[in-house]
């Protein structure tokens, strides 16, 4: 059924304000502009806390979570080789110790590492409250039932993104690390391996924050299916396409050539992909028995 010009203005004046059946107010542009941006400045407060205080202790945080990867007491590197051994394939999921040299070539190398890394950290404490405010401004221009259905979507988007900084650190960083630092070009003993500390923690918090966002899929997936985009069977059907990408990007991250190793890195992407398959076919199912009971 299309939308009337009225209920598309209604659904806007509803944004940012009060919600359904809370004396309805008619809201200007400026108005959802103001209330907009309240929502940002309680969100950026929030950071910003999160960011000081990951910067008070930021010698704690750097010792302690930024350097693990690169230590060899690292606990994926013992974990994966225990996990080899219990399954009997020897050493193939051990990976050699690394040694990382890190230097500084910037005056204010080091002080700049320290606030990227607050910043970041930040972005990572805060994001279910900056998730919460978004949800609170649009959640005035849902219906009963949308309601409903996003009720848990500030955990489940949560969990989503937390899942996939996890992995990223976890797994993804010390592959990584462990492929760049074994990488050799040529012979000669003149390339010493020495990257910047600001380039290591650049990629390692892209690393946590490119799978936090990349673990959204199934979110991503359920609200394209919820509008019509997507469709479950669509998304079966390019299985065999995003499942040669996820071998592609296994194969490069994976310290060596050993379908093992790339294997334990791509059959959690390929749990996600199916994950999205199946909300997105609940969705379809969901779809499909609401237009029986209407016809």
């Amino acid at each position: 059924m299309a939308t009337s010009a009225s209920e598309r203005k209604s659904f806007f004046n509803r944004i940012g304000g009060k919600e359904q059946g809370e004396e309805p107010a008619e809201m200007t542009f400026f108005d959802h502009i103001e209330e907009l941006r309240w929502h940002i400045i309680r969100s950026l407060v929030v950071w910003l806390v999160a960011a000081i205080l990951i910067f008070v202790y930021i010698d704690w945080v750097y010792d302690t979570i930024i350097l693990a990867p690169t230590f060899p007491t690292f606990f994926t590197y013992g974990a994966l080789c225990r996990f080899g051994n219990w399954l009997h394939l020897g050493n193939s999921f051990c990976m050699p110790v690394i040694v990382i040299n890190f230097q500084v070539t910037e005056v204010n190398g080091t002080f700049t590492s320290a606030i990227n890394i607050a910043m970041i950290g930040g972005v990572i404490v805060a994001f279910p409250y900056i998730f919460w405010e978004l949800w609170r401004f649009i959640k005035p221009a849902l219906s009963p039932k949308e309601k409903k259905y996003g009720q848990n979507s500030i955990f489940f988007v949560s969990i989503c993104f937390f899942t996939g900084a996890v992995f990223g650190y976890y797994l993804l960083a010390p592959f990584t690390f462990n492929f760049l630092a074994s990488f050799t070009l040529g012979k000669s003993a003149m390339i010493q391996y020495r990257p910047s500390i600001n380039d290591y923690v650049d990629s390692l918090t892209n690393l946590i924050l490119g799978c936090g966002i990349a673990f959204e899929l199934p979110v991503l997936a359920f609200v394209l299916a919820k509008i019509g985009i997507v469709t479950g069977a669509m998304l079966k059907k390019y299985f065999k396409f995003a499942f040669v990408i996820i071998l592609v990007v296994a194969a490069v991250i994976t310290p060596s050539p050993d379908w093992t190793s790339q294997f334990l890195v791509a059959i959690p992407l390929v749990l996600l992909y199916w994950v999205s398959i199946l909300l997105a076919s609940s969705v379809d199912r969901k779809k499909a028995k609401e237009a029986k009971e209407w016809s």
